[in-house]
């Protein structure tokens, strides 16, 4: 399985958080309560960066090795290694709301019976789109 690792600048503030970037991703930020939470926040961050850019076919920077030019002092260079195709797979299978027009009298009969609109509308769009997917 793929895996890809960039290093993440930390940089400490007075209240014990810690706020994250990446020198090799531009925008991709994060921020957390103490070190470990920071830690995850920015594994979270750069997996959702990486696959919100390979969504849009940007092209992937090659990491690079610190040392980086221009960090702050305290600051800590983490590595964070994440696995895209774990995170594209959460990221396809999440769910997601979307609105659909009904008849009043449809919907109101389908809620006197119990009908579960979210399972009733996956099982006709699969149907629909020839699709044999959970």
């Amino acid at each position: 399985m793929r895996k890809i690792t960039y290093f993440a600048v930390f940089e400490p503030s007075v209240d014990g958080a810690f706020g994250v970037y990446f020198p090799d991703l531009p925008g991709c930020i994060s921020i957390g309560d103490n070190f470990l939470h920071a830690r995850g926040m920015a594994t979270e961050a750069l997996g959702l960066h990486l696959w919100g850019m390979e969504k849009d076919n940007n092209i992937i920077p090659v990491p690079a090795q610190p040392p980086f030019n221009d960090i702050p002092t305290g600051s800590i260079i983490v590595p964070i290694t994440v696995f895209p195709e774990v995170v594209k797979n959460e990221m396809d299978n999440r769910s997601v709301k979307t609105n659909i027009t009904l008849p009043a009298w449809l919907k109101d009969l389908a809620e006197k019976q119990g009908v579960n609109f979210s399972q009733i509308t996956q099982a006709a769009l699969k149907e629909y789109l020839g699709v044999d997917r959970p």
